[in-house]
């Protein structure tokens, strides 16, 4: 006869298993994460404290270490060019550089300069030069936008910004060093 086993009751309650922990969101993270930060900077301050308070110090008076810029004004120019008429542009790029741009007048009430009035800037009274250096700036122009400009001061107040003034002048300087002039 063959053997029988007893039923195995399976409807008796069995231990259930703990629910998942909940996934914590970002917000939570960082709290926890800021609040075990902190508790660590504060344990290595108290150990700074402790580590350095037989180190005899001097009270330091801020006003010898915290100072503020000099106003030393412009940087100096570096002589780049050793021609005349080029190192004249280079200085005259720089005057609009640091005085400011303007169209329409030489001078503005501000004391920005367009192209020529940034040469005459420079110049020094010295018409030739000054000439020589407002020919290569409209040659410079010219090479760059066509003939159809007639005059230096066209160009300049042609253009709503700095930018296209600056880069000329810039290219003229260039050009002229190329000139020897």
């Amino acid at each position: 006869m063959p053997q029988t086993h007893p039923a195995i009751d399976q409807t008796a309650p069995t231990a259930q298993a703990p629910a998942p922990p909940k996934a914590l969101s970002l917000e939570e993270r960082l709290t926890l994460i800021n609040t075990e930060m902190t508790a660590r900077l504060d344990e290595a301050a108290v150990a700074y404290e402790v580590n350095t308070a037989h180190i005899p110090t001097t009270p330091v008076d801020l006003a010898d270490v915290v100072t503020g810029p000099l106003n030393t004004g412009p940087a100096p120019l570096p002589d780049l060019y050793p021609t005349p008429v080029a190192a004249l542009l280079q200085r005259a790029h720089h005057r609009l550089l640091t005085d400011g741009w303007c169209a329409g007048v030489l001078v503005d009430e501000d004391g920005a300069r367009c192209m020529l009035g940034a040469i005459r800037a420079e110049v020094g009274g010295n018409r030739g030069l000054e000439a020589d250096a407002a020919a290569v700036l409209l040659d410079t122009i010219r090479r760059h936008f066509g003939d159809h400009v007639d005059t230096v001061p066209s160009c300049n107040d042609a253009h709503g910004t700095d930018r296209i003034p600056l880069r000329m002048l810039d290219q003229a300087a260039h050009l002229a060093d190329a000139r020897g002039l």
